[in-house]
């Protein structure tokens, strides 16, 4: 049985209004069925079929990016569910980049691969799940690169959950890490206090935000 979208969910992947789609149904652009109780619903393969017209041609590249190995289950849903939006789309994916590191790091292999295929001119458009997952940091200078280089990304959810603060807690320790090993030499035992001071500091700054929200 073919799949049947909400009014809302076709709106959402086909980038247009309600009341659009409501003058698309009427001109006959778009077939849609009604139910029992006569609430229009709209066939997948419908929205399948303007998106695949629309995109035709659309070079997209996939990146998706976790802090630590142990978020392997998240770095596998934001490239399936990026992977079915691009299909829904009709864009043709020529890669799937995927990082496993700080969003602070700007010299992360993948993200240093997905410049490349932006400068080279390989892709239109790059698509990510929020923006942090292309950096925490500095997102709309890169999307003023990208564009002067004809490429735009598309964030599929925008910005990250309020949530998501335990990733940002790891980026900034990583970071921290880093610099405390330049400072003090990455094995000594100043370099160890002081980054699990840190850590205690975060994790009491997370209790008091935890009784605040209480």
């Amino acid at each position: 049985m073919e799949r049947l979208l909400r009014p809302k969910e076709a709106c959402q992947l086909l980038g247009i209004s309600y009341s659009t789609l409501l003058r698309w149904i009427r001109e006959g652009k778009v077939r849609a069925v009604k139910t029992e109780g006569g609430r229009y619903r709209i066939p997948y393969s419908e929205v399948r079929r303007y998106l695949e017209g629309r995109g035709e041609g659309t070079r997209a590249v996939i990146y998706a990016r976790v802090s630590s190995a142990g978020q392997k289950e998240d770095l596998e849903r934001q490239v399936d569910y990026l992977t079915s939006y691009a299909a829904a789309k009709g864009y043709r994916v020529v890669d799937v980049i995927e990082d496993v590191a700080s969003g602070l790091n700007t010299r992360r292999k993948g993200l240093l691969k997905l410049f490349k295929l932006v400068e080279n001119k390989s892709v239109n458009v790059v698509l990510i799940t929020y923006k942090d997952r292309l950096t925490r940091f500095g997102f709309e200078y890169l999307e003023e690169l990208f564009s002067a280089m004809s490429v735009r990304i598309e964030a599929i959810f925008g910005e990250e959950p309020e949530d998501a603060k335990q990733e940002l807690v790891e980026d900034l320790i990583s970071v921290v890490t880093s610099f405390a090993g330049k400072i003090y030499g990455a094995r000594s035992r100043k370099k160890k206090a002081f980054v699990q001071g840190v850590k205690r500091l975060m994790d009491e700054l997370n209790e008091e935000d935890g009784e605040t929200e209480s």
